[in-house]
């Protein structure tokens, strides 16, 4: 079954159940979100997050601040995952602050630049059903992992390990979004359309993750921490 979807490209991967807020200000997507607050009451309100393989997020424009032409294609990745629209908050000068909850996967099929924004014909990817042996027990082995691995990353906030799911897709996507892995990690990840073989993935990157963690015997200083002077003795 296929199906017409607006698609927002973005630099980050987006999974099934993860919420995503977005600050809107580029006008073509500001068109994308009008767009979908005027549908009819009861219609799914949700556009398709894809990550990009080249190309920018925002459009580059000229000095006089139009776009330039031909200046914002980009390659996107083959699966993505549709964001639902939550909550809405249009700000003074137009743009918006929203917030939306991943969904459903799909897979492009063919992609649309004829509109303000892209749209794309996808085909829907199944989501497993019912419980399976095998996801539960590797489960189990993933929350024990990741628990490790967040011991490492954040010591201060041990409290987070305690609220993982136990529903093995679930956790699955949560572990996917919030381990410390590349866009392009996320990426084969999301493109998994078994629970058992995303978990037994997660399984062997987070013991990968682990190790270097443990062996270097450091954790990188966050961003904001580098951007800072050093405050004098």
């Amino acid at each position: 079954m296929t199906a017409r979807l607006p698609v927002f490209p973005l630099g980050t991967v987006l999974f099934p159940g993860l919420v995503l807020p977005l600050h809107i200000f580029e006008e073509r997507y500001r068109a994308l979100v009008r767009d979908l607050v005027q549908l009819p009451e009861g219609a799914a309100r949700e556009f398709g997050v894809v990550a990009i393989q080249a190309g920018w997020e925002v459009a580059p424009t000229a000095p006089d601040g139009r776009p330039v032409p031909g200046g914002g294609e980009v390659t996107l990745h083959e699966v993505g995952c549709t964001a639902e629209l939550r909550q809405v908050t249009e700000l003074p000068d137009g743009g918006f602050d929203i917030v939306t909850v991943g969904r459903r996967r799909f897979r492009i099929a063919e992609v649309d630049r004829s509109a303000a924004y892209l749209t794309a014909e996808v085909e829907w990817l199944p989501e497993p059903g019912g419980a399976d042996e095998a996801a539960e027990l590797l489960a189990a082995r993933v929350i024990s992992v990741f628990r490790q691995y967040l011991g490492l990353i954040r010591p201060e906030q041990q409290d987070i390990s305690e609220q993982l799911p136990e529903d093995p897709t679930v956790l699955s996507h949560l572990v996917a979004a919030t381990a410390a892995l590349t866009v392009d990690d996320r990426q084969r990840l999301l493109a998994i359309d078994d629970t058992t073989t995303r978990l037994r993935t997660e399984l062997r990157l987070l013991n990968r993750e682990a190790a270097l963690l443990r062996q270097v015997r450091a954790v990188p200083v966050p961003l904001e921490e580098l951007a800072s002077p050093p405050t004098p003795n």
